[in-house]
């Protein structure tokens, strides 16, 4: 054998082991990170298939108009009233409510589709201030119940902005649109 013959093998023994360890990479970590396939298991144990799957978005485009709302409800004691919005499923709704006064309050939804009558309630609360946001986990009416406990009057005001597309009060067993919102 002469010494460009064995020097012909030796690189194609090195280009052959360098296509296998890269086809190895292809399967075990591109595969699972980018294609969310993960045939020999390796993108589980390394803790990669995570990042081949479909992450929420930073930024969500809306199509409905985006609304401001500031809201005042005077409560005399043991009076309530509930105030909620339109709300599509995975829409935002930014809100800061004060109270003069400590009331019941009951953050909560009714789906558009469902049993009648039917609210699932996600944040019970006994104070005179919250604020947060509320993603609405199903397309519905979605908002607060508020009861005055006290022995004197006490007034709520609510602040709110998102992408809602109406608001509705209840009171005294009566129920009342509203469309008047800023933007």
């Amino acid at each position: 054998m002469t010494p460009s013959e064995g020097s012909k093998r030796r690189i194609a023994r090195h280009v052959g082991s360098a296509f296998l360890v890269a086809l190895l990479m292809l399967v075990a970590i591109v595969l699972p990170v980018e294609y969310n396939l993960d045939p020999l298991g390796t993108g589980r144990l390394l803790g990669l298939v995570y990042l081949g799957e479909d992450q929420d978005a930073p930024v969500l485009r809306e199509t409905a108009a985006y609304r401001e709302d500031r809201v005042e409800f005077e409560l005399t004691p043991f009076e309530s009233v509930e105030y909620k919005y339109g709300l599509a499923k995975d829409q935002a709704l930014v809100f800061a409510w004060q109270a003069t006064g400590e009331v019941v309050s009951d953050l909560h939804s009714e789906p558009a589709i469902g049993p009648p009558g039917y609210a699932e309630s996600f944040d019970q609360y006994r104070g005179t201030s919250a604020s947060g946001t509320y993603v609405a986990p199903f397309t519905g009416l979605h908002g607060w119940f508020w009861e005055n406990r006290g022995e004197a009057n006490a007034t709520v005001r609510l602040e709110t902005a998102g992408y809602y597309d109406r608001a509705v009060e209840y009171r005294g067993g009566a129920q009342f649109e509203r469309a008047d919102f800023s933007r």
